[in-house]
């Protein structure tokens, strides 16, 4: 007997928000049934790229109209809780665009009010999936960079230095108040939690480097890990890397290890060379270069609908995701304050 087909309802399709409808259509055993957006505009234009759809209005239309096994939410922080509530109880898993929320009190209690519904609420935060991050993983878990030192990915997509940066693709980053750590940063907070565990303190310094946007732009902050190593993350969306395609990577990863160090290219090439030797050696592995990072928004969709189909354990619930949220607020606090912040359970995170 065939497995009966996931059904999918969309809200939301502005720029990225294409990935994901792109995705829910290739997704085997998938339906991608209907999708909503305030703008009629966007709704023509959904339904010019998947004509299989039916458009509504408004979010009660589109629960109202049928059962869905899953609702994605693609807009921005703002509509989160109008959005998300409605659906709690009436879907088995919904899919939360990042940034997650408005604030972090305000995740706490969407979060809290998920885990009381019958309804897996999942931030959708697809960096940890891109491929090369599942790879090196991987060769962390097999030991051979040995005990890890030191990390440092320089985030460089060299898109946000012109007086007209960020218009043709996501304006609203000019006005965000909050901007490197928030909207990018917060990716590889995840990603750094995923390789190496969680920070005992946290260090930053932000900065300017665009006038024309209102938030920062530059700066870097430091993890300090239980065994006393330190990630460091050091991004300026004002400079670029060598790569292909700049957004592929968005930079480039060097990871020092007792045995061995690991660098990530811009075009996603993994490279390793053991202690004490001069020559880099590529590590073979391969991925889908398709859409955006390495197909991963198809890989964290696929990870719900797996998990809906077999059960296996979900990453980044919304529950689960607040550790990052609460680490964000400390890299500000610790760029407010030019001190090193301590990480633990009595840590103020408001």
């Amino acid at each position: 007997m065939a497995t009966p087909s996931l059904r999918v309802a969309m809200v939301g399709y502005g720029h990225f928000a294409e990935f994901h409808l792109k995705a829910w259509q290739r997704l085997a055993g998938v339906t991608l049934q209907a999708l909503t957006d305030a703008k009629a505009d966007r709704r023509s234009a959904a339904l010019t790229e998947a004509p299989q759809i039916v458009v509504f209005e408004t979010i009660d239309e589109m629960l109202s109209s049928g059962d869905f096994d899953i609702l994605d939410v693609a807009t921005p922080p703002a509509t989160h809780l109008d959005l998300v509530r409605p659906a709690l109880g009436r879907v088995r898993a919904i899919i939360c665009q990042k940034p997650f929320c408005e604030s972090l009190s305000q995740a706490r209690q969407l979060a809290a009010e998920s885990d009381k519904s019958a309804t897996q609420l999942v931030v959708h935060e697809n960096f940890r999936f891109q491929p090369w991050y599942r790879e090196i993983q991987r060769i962390l878990q097999d030991g051979q960079l040995g005990r890890v030192v030191q990390a440092q990915f320089r985030l460089r997509p060299g898109d946000g230095a012109a007086a007209d940066a960020y218009l043709d693709r996501q304006p609203y980053f000019r006005d965000m108040k909050q901007f490197l750590i928030r909207e990018t940063g917060v990716h590889w907070i995840d990603v750094f939690r995923f390789l190496f565990g969680e920070p005992v303190a946290v260090s930053a310094d932000l900065f300017q480097s665009n006038p024309v946007i209102v938030g920062e732009d530059s700066g870097t902050f430091t993890f300090q890990m239980e065994d006393a190593a330190r990630i460091v993350f050091d991004g300026n969306r004002t400079l670029d890397h060598v790569a292909e395609n700049r957004r592929l990577t968005m930079g480039e990863f060097l990871i020092e290890g007792s045995a061995a160090s690991l660098h990530l290219s811009g075009d996603g090439l993994i490279r390793i060379r053991k202690f004490g030797e001069n020559v880099w050696h590529t590590h073979n592995y391969s991925f889908d270069n398709r859409d955006f990072g390495g197909d991963c928004v198809y890989q964290l969709q696929n990870h719900v609908v797996e998990h809906l189909r077999t059960g296996q354990a979900l990453e980044n619930t919304a529950t689960s995701y607040l550790r990052n949220l609460e680490l964000q607020t400390q890299i500000y606090r610790a760029a407010d304050t030019g001190m090193k912040v301590m990480l633990g359970a009595g840590e103020s995170d408001q």
